[in-house]
């Protein structure tokens, strides 16, 4: 029962920083929830209550998509989710997989701080191929461990000043590629009845949690939020590491 009400705790902060920042909820969530679920079931749910989430935001801001500029991050994408699905397939099961996702944590808390003050990584996000790249690595991090939205975020930050479009573009993107991504796993038949019970009961909590998240959108600094998710994902990835 612990272990439950434990990872719907879990689960409503990832959906609050989600909430603020477009992006978060398999980030702060992955590394704590693999904690008592396979990695499969805890990207798959992660996933779906992402869709969720993305489609609750989409439908205030669906005037605002560009497909020209996320047509090659969407074909970049999916190739990455083919190449998850079959590393999936094989690896989702086994305790080296959450080892290997608490290091791929410890690394995106340490590329997300590093980009953020890097004004080449900035100019070659605007570079034609950007999309492409991005897309793929972005696609088969978050087929594989779910937290590939940062890659995302830096293209779609970097295409645009008006922050309407780049949530539009980002909420579509985490639809489409994630749908795709469900689709395989279910004609392979992976969706357990694990996943569908924190799916039906997590997507309330996300929901109330994505729901607050906008309310403090302004009220909380951003500076602080960031450490304190940096904090929570380093922890939780030296845990899987040391501990798994």
């Amino acid at each position: 029962m612990f272990d439950i009400v434990l990872i719907l705790f879990v689960l409503f902060i990832g959906s609050f920083v989600q909430g603020i920042s477009g992006f978060g909820l398999g980030l702060v969530s992955m590394g704590l929830l693999s904690i008592f679920l396979s990695v499969k079931d805890s990207t798959l749910i992660l996933l779906t209550l992402t869709v969720i989430l993305s489609s609750h935001v989409l439908l205030k801001l669906r005037n605002y998509i560009i497909w020209k500029d996320i047509v090659p991050l969407l074909i970049g994408s999916l190739v990455g989710r083919v190449l998850s699905f079959v590393f999936l397939l094989y690896f989702g099961d086994t305790t080296e997989m959450k080892k290997m996702l608490g290091i791929v944590l410890i690394g995106m808390v340490i590329f997300l701080m590093v980009k953020r003050h890097s004004e080449k990584v900035i100019n070659n996000a605007n570079h034609p191929i950007a999309p492409l790249l991005l897309g793929l690595v972005g696609g088969f991090i978050g087929g594989a461990f779910a937290v590939g939205g940062p890659f995302y975020v830096l293209y779609l930050l970097m295409r645009y000043e008006d922050k309407r479009h780049y949530h539009a573009n980002l909420q579509t993107t985490f639809i489409f590629v994630n749908v795709f991504t469900i689709l395989l796993h279910g004609f392979q038949g992976d969706l357990t009845k694990t996943y569908f019970i924190y799916v039906i009961v997590g997507s309330i909590i996300v929901w109330i949690g994505a729901k607050l998240g906008l309310k403090w959108f302004e009220r909380m600094p951003i500076h602080v939020i960031q450490k304190l998710v940096y904090i929570i994902i380093i922890l939780a990835g030296l845990n899987l590491i040391i501990f798994s």
